[in-house]
Formats: C-alpha cells, sequence, structure tokens
C-alpha cells in the first residue's frame, strides 16, 4: 500500500466515504454501501450485517467522537485504509478505517482503534447509545 494525499486518492467510493464523514453526513456515508455490506467493529465480536446496521453504527459514532479528523490515507489493490485521531470523553483515540469495495460500491468497513483505555470508553459509550 502507499501512501496518497487528498489530492492523489485513487479509489472514489473511499473518497466519498472519506468526505461523508468529514462533513457528518451519515445517510451519505452510509449510502456507498452495497445494502448486503458488511461492519466490523472494533469492540464486538460479530460482524454486523446490511447499510441500514452501518447506518445506525454510524449515527452513533458522530455523538461519540469528539475533534475527529483523518491524518493520512492508504490506497492499495486490496483496499483503502483511513487514519484518524479523535476524542472519547477524555480519551484520546487513534484509528484506523479500512474499506473494501467492488464495481464502484463500499462492500465492507473495518475500524481498528487504541489504545485500549480509550477503546472499552468507546465500547460503553457506543453500548449506551445502541441499548437505549
Amino acid at each position: 500500500m502507499t501512501s496518497q494525499t487528498p489530492e492523489t486518492r485513487h479509489s472514489p467510493p473511499a473518497a466519498a466515504f472519506r468526505q461523508a464523514i468529514e462533513n457528518g453526513d451519515v445517510d451519505a456515508a452510509a449510502a456507498l454501501f452495497r445494502t448486503d455490506a458488511v461492519f466490523h467493529s472494533p469492540v464486538v465480536h460479530k460482524p454486523y450485517q446490511g447499510r441500514e446496521a452501518l447506518r445506525t453504527i454510524l449515527g452513533a459514532v458522530v455523538q461519540v467522537f469528539s475533534d475527529f479528523r483523518y491524518l493520512a490515507e492508504f490506497d492499495g489493490p486490496d483496499g483503502h485504509v483511513l487514519q484518524f485521531r479523535t476524542r472519547v470523553g477524555d480519551r484520546d483515540l487513534e484509528g484506523i478505517d479500512i474499506l473494501r469495495s467492488e464495481g464502484g460500491e463500499l462492500t465492507e468497513l473495518t475500524v481498528m482503534v487504541r489504545p485500549y483505555s480509550a477503546a472499552t470508553e468507546l465500547r460503553a459509550r457506543m453500548a449506551a447509545l445502541l441499548t437505549g
């Protein structure tokens, strides 16, 4: 994989996802995924299935994250990676979004985060939002 600046992105769906997330537009971000998309959470073992589940999760994420920003991106034949930093409560969190696409549509999103203390805070806050 090679590092890409915003001007040299190779993946149109990934570029559109980044723009939607940076604009806080959850609906636009979710619409880029196939209806049978898969989301791999950094804190839940079983993958989430479907665009609507992904939309719900992204909606909760924009409520939990503060000072979110992408720092770098990497593009290759197997996918696109966006590195980010944010805050969850009083914890600094660093992570990556791994995007896979097929035929111009995103098919999969895997999120990985660190450090553990921030991941556990993320898990607690997301659980509170998603379980009502």
